[in-house]
C-alpha cells in the first residue's frame, strides 16, 4: 500500500502520508499504543490537510470519516491472502530483524498475534479490519474508487488510476 502511495504522490509532485504514522503513537517497539481519535485528526489536519494535493495510504475505516469530503479519490489496492501474508511476514522481518520474531525474539509474541489479526482480513465474519468492512465502507464513499491489484507493475497501476479519473481528478490526488 504504502509503495503504491509514494509512487502516486511521486507521479503527481505532491506529498505523501501513511495512516499509521498518525494512528499509533510512537513506542518502542512500534505500533504498541493507539494515539487517540481526535489528535489523529489534529495532526492531519496540521500537516497536510490544508494543501491542495496530498496522498494518504493506509486504512482509516472506523475513525477518518471526518476527512472524507477531502477526498478527491480513494485507490484500493488489493491483493491475494497468500501474497498479502507473505508481504507482511517480510516486513516484519525487515523492521524488527528475523531473529526478533523466532520463538524467544523479543518480538515473537507480537508478531505471531499480529499475524494472526492479519490472516483475518479476508474472513467477512471477522468483526474487526476485514475486506468486507473495507468494500462496504468504499461503496459509501461520494468519490471515485478505484481498485487495482498490488501485483501488477507500479507504473501499470499508476495508469490505470490516471485512466479511471476525470481530467479534474487528474489534477490533485
Amino acid at each position: 500500500m504504502t509503495t503504491f502511495g509514494r509512487a502516486l504522490a511521486q507521479a503527481r509532485s505532491c506529498p505523501s502520508f501513511d495512516t499509521d504514522d498518525f494512528y499509533w503513537l510512537p513506542t518502542d517497539p512500534p505500533y504498541a499504543e493507539k494515539r487517540p481519535v481526535p489528535q489523529r485528526l489534529q495532526l492531519m489536519s496540521e500537516l497536510f490537510l490544508s494543501r491542495p494535493d496530498w496522498v494518504l495510504s493506509g486504512s482509516l475505516d472506523g475513525w477518518g470519516d471526518p476527512l472524507i469530503p477531502c477526498f478527491d479519490a480513494v485507490i484500493f489496492v488489493t491483493l491475494e491472502p497468500e501474497e498479502r501474508m507473505r508481504r507482511l511476514a517480510a516486513r516484519e522481518a525487515r523492521r524488527y530483524g528475523a531473529a526478533a520474531l523466532q520463538p524467544g525474539g523479543r518480538e515473537h509474541a507480537g508478531h505471531k498475534a499480529f499475524m494472526a489479526w492479519a490472516a483475518r482480513y479476508d474472513d467477512s465474519g471477522f468483526a474487526g479490519r476485514c475486506r468486507a468492512r473495507h468494500e462496504a465502507w468504499l461503496s459509501a464513499l461520494p468519490c471515485p474508487v478505484v481498485t487495482v491489484e498490488s501485483t501488477e507493475p507500479v507504473e501499470d497501476m499508476l495508469r490505470r488510476v490516471e485512466h479511471a479519473l476525470t481530467p479534474r481528478e487528474r489534477i490533485s490526488a
